[in-house]
């Protein structure tokens, strides 16, 4: 009999222990979801369809690693303030409901943005999203938010003190994060 509770005891706890080390193994494929399942990664729908100008912009991450994005500016020469936008997760830079029906939820709470705000924004497709290369992690996403921050703190055809630093979901992680690292930086931080 005691044998009997004894193979039992360590067949559980190795169970226990195997289902512990698949968790840590796959823990950034369950955390992080570029694409759902039977949906493509490509955009459909870009800031044109809004009738947004925008530009698409190509960054580098500190490992190499190429960044899509876009950058929506509210007039052509506007220097006013720049919104660093932190996507939410599950999809791009859009939002989808299925492979038929693509819906630009992201790109509608930005045009309200820039229309409310009277700001540029300046929209980061992780690692892994979008038309992003490379596959999410935490360590990665946080280079690729240090990317975007770097790219606009040089560009010139902005008020590079005014930048500030939206996220939502995942995205506030990500702003917070960005904000906690660059505390020499005059950077706002919303987290919605």
């Amino acid at each position: 009999m005691v044998s009997y509770v004894s193979a039992l005891l360590y067949g559980v706890g190795g169970i226990v222990v195997a289902g512990m080390a698949l968790l840590v193994a796959f823990q950034e494929k369950l955390v992080y979801v570029p694409v759902l399942p039977g949906l493509t990664k490509s955009y459909p729908i870009t800031p044109a369809r809004l009738r947004l100008p925008y530009e698409d912009v190509w960054l580098r991450s500190a490992d190499g690693v190429r960044l899509h994005a876009w950058f929506i500016k509210l007039i052509p020469e506007c220097r006013g303030p720049t919104v660093l936008f932190f996507q939410e997760n599950a999809g791009s830079i859009l939002i989808f409901i299925s492979p038929a029906l693509y819906i630009a939820h992201r790109l509608e709470m930005v045009r309200i943005m820039i229309q409310r705000l009277q700001c540029n924004v300046f929209m980061l497709s992780y690692r892994g999203y979008g038309a992003s290369d490379g596959y999410p992690s935490q360590h990665g996403i946080a280079k690729d938010a240090q990317a975007a921050l770097d790219h606009l703190s040089q560009r010139t055809d902005i008020d590079t003190s005014r930048i500030v630093v939206f996220g939502r979901s995942l995205g506030g992680a990500v702003g917070a994060l960005l904000t906690k690292n660059n505390p020499d930086k005059s950077i706002l931080y919303v987290f919605v």
